[in-house]
């Protein structure tokens, strides 16, 4: 082992047991309690070309998502609704541990996290989203980018995406003559619902909400919930191998709720100020 990966091991472990011991003094290495999230900013409608778009600054994690509509074949056993089509990508740029090249695994679950908590809750209605059933439907593609990574990536990201789906504007098509036109006429999204997700990392004994990076540098497990407009949840997702106490799951999911209802305000404000 070369002396400058056995030195940076040993910052490594010495910065844990720091953390270890401020948490079991009931605070963080950034002073916040354990249910604090970061300051959080968002903006709507900053892509001009995009159908609709949205930034998320969750403490220095910043997420960039866009979306683009057009028309395309159903996908198979869905003939009769719409598509959605997620991807996520966190640039080099973002963080020095990210290398230039295909999606890692943390990028594919990044996607499918989000992606999961927005399809499981219903929040677009897919069958108002078809032209031609079983032929033609529209496509609603989200991409999003991690411009800057500082923890937490599944929430600013699920943030993001809410927030674009929710202020686009989906052009009217039309079908004259077997063919698809475009209008240029514009509609709302067929929005039934409002998904947020709350993660929690569990790091020794204790449970903190909205992790930094430097935290998840250290925690045993993760847990993220998503909760829709009526409060109930839609959908969860376990990272890594530690375990969490049923208590721990229960404040957890009371926390989500709690937590989901003060972020879904702010971003159901941004589309009725819009």
């Amino acid at each position: 082992m070369s002396s400058s990966k056995r030195s940076t091991i040993i910052v490594e472990q010495l910065r844990k047991q720091q953390m270890l011991e401020s948490l079991s003094r009931g605070k963080r290495l950034d002073g916040r309690n354990f249910e604090s999230y970061r300051n959080f900013e968002i903006e709507v409608g900053i892509i001009d070309k995009a159908n609709g778009s949205a930034k998320v600054k969750l403490g220095n994690t910043e997420v960039l998502a866009g979306v683009k509509v057009e028309t395309g074949e159903p996908f198979e056993g869905l003939e009769n609704k719409g598509a959605l089509i997620m991807s996520a990508e966190v640039l080099p740029t973002a963080s020095s541990h990210v290398e230039p090249g295909p999606p890692d695994e943390e990028a594919i679950e990044l996607s499918r996290v989000v992606d999961r908590g927005v399809r499981e809750s219903k929040m677009l209605d897919l069958d108002k989203l078809a032209l031609i059933p079983g032929k033609i439907v529209y496509t609603i593609f989200v991409d999003c980018s991690i411009i800057n990574s500082d923890g937490n990536l599944l929430d600013a990201t699920s943030y993001a995406v809410v927030a674009a789906l929710l202020t686009c504007n989906l052009p009217i098509f039309e079908v004259q003559n077997d063919k698809v036109v475009d209008t240029g006429n514009i509609m709302p999204p067929p929005i039934t619902t409002i998904p947020i997700s709350v993660t929690a990392v569990k790091i020794g004994d204790s449970v903190l909400l909205d992790p930094t990076m430097e935290e998840e540098a250290c925690m045993d497990a993760r847990l993220t919930i998503t909760s829709e407009s009526d409060g109930n949840l839609v959908a969860a997702q376990k990272g890594y191998t530690g375990p969490f106490t049923i208590n721990q799951i229960l404040r957890s999911v009371e926390i989500a709720r709690i937590k989901g209802e003060e972020i879904r305000s702010t971003i159901k404000g941004l589309n009725e100020t819009g």
